[in-house]
């Protein structure tokens, strides 16, 4: 079973933990492109599955001191207009969808690494302290508000919350940036699944990594990887033996347009390691400004 919302939940993010002033606001836009190959479980009798993609998304971020410390919190609202075509008993079928995805909210804290500081203190501490390290925490909820029916089995959204904890370490040496992410995704359940069946998921535990070197202000580049693991399926009370095991690989480019303006590119690959899950080339261009 596919939904919009599993391709595209294991996101790779450099720059997640980055230090930024406390009391500021951004606002971004992205727009993206996601094709290659999807394998469905042989029940459904469907092969040589494909997936056109193209999705648009709207994101609001605001930093602000608990404690002491820098924390954060961004809001993402995805939509997405998509082709899927495959043969299905050797004849061929397919279908669009065109529609809003599951919105997201995720709160985060720097433990360590990064006071709660803004104007010219938050500049004088980023020039004095070129090399350091950043611990954070932060908890990511998806909502099922996305365009959802039981009577079909490709979905915009996924008809369950998804909680996602995370645990980040950034290492900053001057123009260098080092960073990993883990995570495990925790599933509820979708109790209108496609058949009049109930589906539950376990855990699926997710790590990354980015190398990022910094040009100039503003200018920088990234290179990230990551390994998704777990999130075995129930499907109407039946195990599926469908672990997912999902390599993930991203190089991105930023850039300025003006003080508080950026664009960021990022080129991303997906490949699956099991029998069901799917192949993916996505490209996505964003652009975000700081108020």
């Amino acid at each position: 079973m596919l939904t919009v919302s599993d391709a595209w939940s294991q996101n790779l993010e450099p720059r997640r933990w980055t230090h930024l002033p406390v009391k500021s606001n951004f606002v971004g836009f992205g727009f993206g492109s996601s094709n290659g190959d999807i394998f469905l479980d042989e029940a459904l009798q469907i092969s040589d599955g494909k997936m056109d993609l193209y999705f648009l998304g709207a994101a609001y971020i605001h930093s602000f001191d608990f404690l002491g410390k820098t924390a954060r919190i961004d809001v993402s609202i995805p939509s997405a207009m998509g082709r899927w075509e495959g043969l299905r008993n050797g004849l061929p079928v397919s279908t669009r969808r065109f529609g809003l995805s599951d919105p997201s909210i995720r709160l985060s804290i720097n433990l360590k690494g990064s006071p709660a500081l803004a104007g010219k203190e938050f500049a004088s501490y980023r020039a004095a302290n070129p090399v350091r390290t950043i611990i954070g925490v932060a908890i990511d909820l998806t909502v099922p508000m996305g365009e959802y029916d039981p009577g079909l089995l490709i979905n915009l959204g996924g008809n369950r919350f998804v909680l996602r904890p995370q645990l980040g370490v950034l290492h900053q040496r001057k123009k260098w940036e080092f960073e990993t992410t883990a995570s495990v995704f925790l599933y509820g359940r979708n109790d209108e699944m496609f058949g009049g069946v109930v589906r539950d998921q376990d855990p699926l535990w997710f790590i990354q990594g980015h190398v990022n070197y910094t040009f100039r202000p503003g200018v920088w580049a990234g290179f990230g990887a990551g390994y998704g693991y777990g999130g075995e399926n129930t499907i109407g009370g039946s195990k599926k033996d469908d672990d997912g095991r999902v390599s993930f690989w991203s190089a991105s480019l930023g850039f300025p347009l003006s003080v508080k303006q950026s664009l960021k590119v990022t080129y991303a690959v997906s490949q699956t390691n099991t029998a069901t899950g799917s192949d993916l080339d996505s490209i996505i261009l964003s652009w975000n400004m700081m108020f």
